[in-house]
């Protein structure tokens, strides 16, 4: 006699207990220590399914033990937020919860990178379609065009995809880089802070304060600072003594300096 294949298929969790009782008097339960020990239970049921759930995400770069607390911590969630009376089994609301949950983790706490969803979910798909790929390319790597086809995606999609990949995690600074065979690493090609910043920022603000001064203040200023001039050179020029083009220089430097500051207050 053959056994139909259809009754000898166990579901994934047709070991979960029967809460469904023990659910409705939660929800009936006041706050206090007999609901939250009937909450432990209820979560110390359930937690062989969470466990199965972590087991689905091992081999991605997270410890099998942190994937399970996370889990647990989605199943936590699931109990205190799941209502009977909406109808719905609780392990139909329990699922999606803790896998939910699992995946926040590795978008959040994984990537070293900040990589949008969308960017993390075209990753794994182009993970995925390579793995396959590799099955079947024997002695090559699989093309752009192959791994957009088995992944049912663009090839711009599959190249954002395939640049995420490398995302995961970050080269550190002082490592050296790929084809570099003197040492060189990457903090060697990053610039740092530019002096001369504040200056283009300090002669901007100045800029529209020289040009409302009186003419000869002005070419007394240019003469001194862009011309190089000394004070002594800039009084023959103009036909004044050395202590009036002082004074002045002084004057007008006050006056730019109070000005400039009163526009940024």
């Amino acid at each position: 006699m053959r056994t139909d294949a259809r009754q000898t298929k166990r579901h994934p969790h047709d070991d979960a207990p029967d809460t469904a009782a023990a659910f409705r008097r939660l929800t009936e339960m006041p706050h206090g220590p007999e609901r939250d020990a009937l909450r432990q239970e209820l979560v110390k049921a359930w937690l062989p399914m969470a466990e199965r759930l972590a087991g689905r995400f091992r081999d991605r770069g997270e410890a099998l033990d942190d994937l399970r607390q996370v889990a647990a911590l989605g199943l936590v969630k699931a109990v205190d937020r799941y209502d009977p009376e909406h109808g719905s089994a609780f392990e139909s609301y329990a699922v999606p919860t803790v896998t939910g949950e699992i995946k926040r983790h590795f978008r959040d706490h994984m990537w070293t990178l900040h990589v949008p969803r969308r960017v993390q979910e075209l990753r794994n798909r182009v993970r995925f379609a390579r793995q396959d790929l590799v099955q079947t390319v024997h002695g090559r790597v699989p093309t752009l065009a192959e791994i957009a086809e088995k992944a049912q995606l663009s090839e711009g999609d599959t190249a954002a995809g395939l640049e995420a990949l490398d995302s995961f995690t970050a080269l550190s600074l002082d490592a050296e880089l790929p084809g570099s065979e003197d040492g060189y690493s990457l903090r060697e090609a990053l610039g740092g802070p530019d002096p001369a910043l504040d200056i283009v920022i300090d002669r901007e603000a100045v800029k529209p304060r020289i040009a409302a001064l009186p003419e000869r203040e002005r070419d007394i200023l240019y003469m001194r600072f862009f011309g190089d001039m000394t004070q002594s050179r800039i009084a023959e020029e103009l036909g004044i003594s050395q202590m009036h083009v002082s004074r002045l220089i002084s004057r007008c430097c006050d006056r730019l300096r109070d000005q400039v500051m009163q526009d940024a207050a």
